[in-house]
């Protein structure tokens, strides 16, 4: 082996331990933008058809068919408590295995993949709605902006979200109760 391919083999070394580094994938859900960790996305693919979860979180949108399996597909707006989706059908999703289930996330786009550097991490701003930032595990500081980087840990945790008293509870749950 040369000497210059000595070089190239080095130059794809990992970071040292002092320069580490977050890679992501920006996802937009309306005016927002958010970071979605590199490790945790599976396959992006639109949405052909959703089964409906009767008495289910309202965050849930149904069951979706992705390559033979049935995933649950979850809607970043109702996560956000956002207005709620016209139809997940032709949705644009991401495929994300979270302790050891599979989701869909469904947001309105995708973008590149980013690498945000430790040194551009912040404390979460004081002014953002405390249920947006159960969502979100880091901040980062980019030329555009903050950066928010969205919790899987959180994203999926349906039942904290119910019992703590959420009024996006499925209305069907709400009517059983009357």
């Amino acid at each position: 082996m040369s000497a210059s391919g000595l070089r190239e083999l080095d130059s794809a070394k990992p970071l040292p331990a002092q320069q580490t580094e977050r890679r992501c994938f920006t996802v937009i859900d309306g005016d927002e933008m958010f970071g979605l960790p590199v490790q945790s996305v599976q396959t992006i693919f639109r949405i052909e058809g959703v089964t409906p979860v009767p008495l289910g979180p309202a965050d849930v949108e149904g069951l979706v068919n992705l390559r033979g399996r049935i995933v649950t597909a979850v809607s970043l707006k109702r996560r956000l408590a956002k207005a709620p989706l016209e139809s997940a059908r032709g949705a644009l999703a991401i495929g994300i295995e979270h302790n050891g289930e599979n989701f869909a996330l469904i947001v309105d786009d995708v973008g590149d993949v980013i690498t945000c550097e430790e040194s551009a991490e912040i404390a979460g701003p004081p002014h953002v709605d405390p249920a947006r930032t159960r969502l979100t595990s880091a901040y980062y500081r980019l030329e555009a902006g903050i950066l928010p980087i969205l919790d899987m840990k959180a994203v999926f945790d349906f039942a904290e979200r119910n019992q703590s008293g959420s009024p996006h509870l499925n209305a069907a749950i709400i009517r059983s109760d009357q």
